[in-house]
This record gives C-alpha cells, sequence and structure tokens, in this order.
C-alpha cells in the first residue's frame, strides 16, 4: 500500500491519495470501534464467551474465503479444530437465533436472611398519641408483631479481659497453695490477646492492611496503642507459626502432585540501588489443600543467603508430579526423571488470549479449543481420577491432539516474533508437558490454584510498597502460608489462629504439628462430638 501511494504522489494524483487515506482511516475506525466493543464484554479473567468466539470465527472465516486458496493444508487444519471444538455451523446459528432474555426489573422475592446469623429483638411500640383508640378512648391492646428481618453490623469492640486465676488453699494445714493456669496470650508477659492479634495478622496478609491503618481503626474504637507495639505482636505471632511453616514444607514435599509458581516481592535495601531490591515470594500446593510460601532475596533459581531455599533447592528434595510454568528456572530441575513436569495449559491459553488482543482473529481457533477444554475439565472436576482419567481420554484428547496439529501447520508460515508466533511456539515447545494431564487423572489441567492464592500477595504488596527487610519477607511467607493454607481448607483465619496460637505458645511436639495444619485442624473440629448444652 505504501509503494501505491508513493507512485500516485510522484504522478501527482493527488486527489486518488486522499481517497485511498479516507478508505484506510474509515476501515481503521471500523475496525477499533470492533474491537472495543468485543473487549468491553470480555471478563477480567480471560474468558471469552461463545457469542464473543463465533463473532471472531466468522470473521476469520470471512477472511479465509477472501484468499486465493492455495494453503488448503491450514484450511484443513482450521476446519478440523473448529470441528473437535464444538464450533459448527448448527451450533452457531441455534446461538445466534437463540431469544435474549430480559432481566427483571426487580426480583419478585427478597433472599432471605442468612439462617445462621444471631437474631436480636429490636421492639418497636405504637406513638403515644397514637396508643388510644380514635372511638372510644381506651388504650388498645397488643395483638402480635409485624416482624421484619434487617440484616445489621454490631460495631467491633475493644475490651480489657480480666483473667482472674483462681487461688486455692488448704483450710485444715498450711499445705501448698495452687493456682489456675496463665490466661492464653501470644507471648508471656504480652498485653494483647490472642483474638487480637489473630486479627493483626490477619488483616495485614489477608486484607492488606497495613499496621498503621489497624492503629487508626483501634484509635476510633477508643484503644491508642503504637505501631511498634502491634509490629512485635505481628513478630512474636509469626515465630509462633514458624514450626507449622515446617510442617507444611514436608507436607508440600510429600504430595502426590506439587504446584509451583513465583511472584515478586520489593524489600528495602540500604546497599541496593534506588534503595530497594526485588525479592521473591515462591509459592507451593500440595495436593491443593496445603499452601506454602519461602522467600528468596533475589529471583535466581538457588537460594542466596544461608538457609534460603530457591526453586531449584525445593525441587531437589521433591519426586513426582510438579505443575509449573515453562520458565527456564526450572530446566535443570526437570531433567531429573524422578520429577515428571507437568505444565500448565493456564499459560498456553493466555499466549492466544494474547494474540487475539492483539487483533489476530487466527488466536479465536485454539481459544475455541481450549474453551472445550475447560468446559469438560469443569464437568469432571469432583469425579475419581480413574473416571477423570477416562473422560479426557474419550473426549480432552482429540481436542487437545487436533490443538497440537493446528498449531505445527501454522508455525511454519508465521513470524516467530508476533503474538500468535509466540503461543505457537510455547504450545508446540512443551506439548509433552501440555499434555501431561491426559496420562493421569489425579494430574491437573493447569496451575491456577497457585496463581490464585497469589491474589492476596499481590494485593498486600501494592498496598505496603515493599518488605522492610529479608527478615521482613520471610515473616511474609510464613503468614502467607498458613492463611492460604486456610483459604484452601475453607477455615475461618481468624478463629484457626485463636486456637492454634496459644497451643503453639504452650509448646507443641513434632509429631503433632501436622495436625495442627488447617485442614487437619478442621477435619478434626468436625470430627468431634458436639459440646453438650449449659445445665
Amino acid at each position: 500500500m505504501l509503494d501505491v501511494l508513493r507512485d500516485l504522489l510522484s504522478e501527482g494524483r493527488n486527489d486518488d491519495v486522499l481517497s485511498i487515506v479516507e478508505k484506510l482511516v474509515a476501515r481503521n475506525h471500523q475496525l477499533e470501534q470492533r474491537l472495543s466493543e468485543v473487549l468491553a464484554g470480555r471478563k477480567k479473567n480471560e474468558g471469552i464467551s461463545n457469542a464473543q468466539l463465533l463473532l471472531f470465527l466468522d470473521a476469520l472465516a470471512t477472511v479465509a474465503e477472501s484468499e486465493d486458496g492455495s494453503d488448503a493444508e491450514r484450511t484443513r487444519a482450521n476446519e478440523n479444530l473448529r470441528s473437535v471444538a464444538g464450533i459448527d455451523e448448527a451450533a452457531a446459528e441455534e446461538l445466534a437465533n437463540k431469544p435474549i432474555k430480559e432481566p427483571k426489573a426487580q426480583p419478585s422475592l427478597r433472599k432471605p436472611a442468612p439462617p445462621h446469623l444471631r437474631r436480636i429483638d429490636n421492639p418497636i411500640p405504637v406513638p403515644q398519641p397514637e396508643r388510644p383508640c380514635p372511638t372510644c378512648g381506651v388504650e388498645r391492646a397488643c395483638i402480635g408483631h409485624d416482624v421484619t428481618e434487617v440484616i445489621e453490623l454490631i460495631p467491633a469492640e475493644v475490651v480489657v479481659r480480666r483473667d482472674r486465676r483462681e487461688k486455692l488453699a488448704c483450710n485444715v494445714c498450711e499445705g501448698e497453695l495452687v493456682r489456675a493456669p496463665v490466661g492464653d496470650k501470644v507471648v508471656a508477659g504480652g498485653k494483647l490477646g490472642t483474638r487480637l492479634v489473630s486479627e493483626l495478622v490477619t488483616d495485614k496478609y489477608r486484607d492488606g492492611l497495613p499496621l498503621h491503618r489497624q492503629k487508626q481503626r483501634f484509635a476510633r474504637m477508643g484503644f491508642d496503642v503504637s505501631v511498634s507495639t502491634l509490629a512485635d505482636q505481628v513478630t512474636w505471632a509469626t515465630d509462633l507459626l514458624k514450626p507449622l511453616w515446617r510442617a507444611a514444607i514436608a507436607r508440600v514435599l510429600g504430595a502426590m502432585v506439587m504446584h509451583l509458581d513465583g511472584t515478586s516481592l520489593p524489600v528495602l535495601d540500604r546497599d541496593a540501588p534506588g534503595g530497594k531490591k526485588l525479592g521473591t515470594l515462591w509459592g507451593y500446593v500440595g495436593d491443593r489443600d496445603t499452601a506454602l510460601y519461602l522467600y528468596a532475596s533475589t529471583g535466581k533459581k538457588t537460594g542466596q543467603r544461608p538457609g534460603e531455599l530457591g526453586p531449584e533447592d525445593m525441587l531437589k528434595l521433591r519426586n513426582g508430579y510438579t505443575v509449573a510454568d515453562a520458565a527456564s528456572t526450572f530446566d535443570a530441575s526437570f531433567k531429573r526423571e524422578e520429577l515428571i513436569e507437568c505444565g500448565c495449559n493456564m499459560h498456553a491459553r493466555r499466549y492466544f488470549v494474547k494474540a487475539l488482543d492483539g487483533g489476530d482473529k487466527r488466536a479465536a481457533l485454539p481459544l475455541a479449543a481450549y474453551k472445550k477444554l475447560y468446559d469438560i475439565e469443569a464437568g469432571i472436576a469432583t469425579a475419581h481420577a480413574e473416571a477423570k482419567l477416562a473422560e479426557r481420554q474419550q473426549r480432552s484428547r482429540p481436542v487437545f491432539d487436533e490443538l497440537v496439529a493446528w498449531a505445527k501447520v501454522h508455525q511454519p508460515h508465521e513470524p516467530p516474533t508476533s503474538p500468535l508466533g509466540a503461543a505457537l511456539r510455547y504450545l508446540i515447545n512443551h506439548q509433552l508437558a501440555l499434555g501431561r494431564f491426559l496420562e493421569d487423572g489425579v494430574i491437573p489441567f493447569d496451575n491456577g490454584i497457585v496463581e490464585r492464592l497469589h491474589v492476596r500477595a499481590a494485593l498486600t504488596r501494592k498496598n505496603f510498597l515493599f518488605a522492610g527487610s529479608d527478615a521482613g519477607g520471610e515473616r511474609a511467607a510464613i503468614a502467607f502460608t498458613i492463611l492460604s493454607c486456610c483459604a484452601l481448607a475453607k477455615v475461618n483465619p481468624t478463629d484457626y489462629l485463636s486456637d492454634v496460637l496459644p497451643r503453639l505458645a504452650r509448646r507443641v511436639r513434632l509429631r503433632d504439628l501436622p495436625d495442627l495444619l488447617p485442614a487437619t485442624w478442621k477435619a478434626h473440629r468436625e470430627a468431634a462430638p458436639p459440646m453438650p448444652p449449659p445445665a
């Protein structure tokens, strides 16, 4: 097009040049508007609806029809992948003709208040001037109440717990006195109770609430406390949780399936340029019920300080299925036969999403295939490993194999530096690891479980901006470990810490530590007989 414009300009045909430019501008505006409409309907979780896929696929078919048809192999690969992905003309027509349901302006019935919430009566009497009967003037009698349930909040209150330790003495002889045990606290001699400290840790590392904001919140409740006091309590709490963190390391390393992924953590360092360095929080998940975070002062694959464990150091201690992305950090470790690499299809799919966002409609076909694979995984999420493997072999394997075949057909014709070229290269180079889920039902389809845990770490990092030191990074790793274990086990972290911290303060035998991890702790509490009602 540029050559044509140059020729027209050299011939003095300015009107023709303006006509071509106007058409190009109009076409560019049309494409930008269409792309913005599609992206506006896209979900933040990178999901793509059937309607959006069909829009791109129809556009792709139009482009294919306008070509000279010389590449029969690519056309056949497109048709094969479209077929196994379940995108056919009948489905497209059915979806296009499906009537759109108009949302109701207002639901007919409100959702009732949760039944487990405590009910508190709020008596509302009839105003005194309206109580007498307007006919005879006699005070009217109450015949009942109209009850409306309103969800309300009782503000938190800081109280002083007075531990009144009973003392017993013998009135017959001068025997030895006996006293009740000391009340629960995180540290002997401390002035803050375990429930308050549990809220401190949860709010700081789960909800990303810095200690200076917590100080302001306590001040509104009438409790003026310094940030240094709160920081000391967090330090003592994470010190108590360190044995559980070590128990989590052992459980994750011994899991049948281990997930691995890293996220950055800026750390203050006066010797580094700009006063900060970039550390790493390496996240692990074992058998979907135990989480683990390890802090490393760098992003290197091995620890750079005494006692520091990088991903390669951890993988040396690990055998079996390990799910990770295709980062070069793990290449040396996965050369061991005992360590079986399982790829993350979420990463592979994300490359095609980037290509589609860049305007390459050809990426719609592999995304349609991935949508089909994810739909299959959603349908068998609760199935046993044997049933899951059978479904994958029957339904997922044809889709995945056709996806790889499509990539191999298109790769020779695609520049490696383009977004689609990068997506094709990732899929083909790591097809063995990405297809590992087809070999065993216990192998997950992607590494999403650990990536979702990183959301809390990212929120905390955004609010705090940095950790104060390497020691602060290590404490953060301990707190993230325990709170992430609570998230996986669906355990209230404040209730859990309020129960476990006092036990750890009283010393726990090494063999009993695994029973205090959130998943096992929850199982023991659910299996315990209910407490008898008070007399």
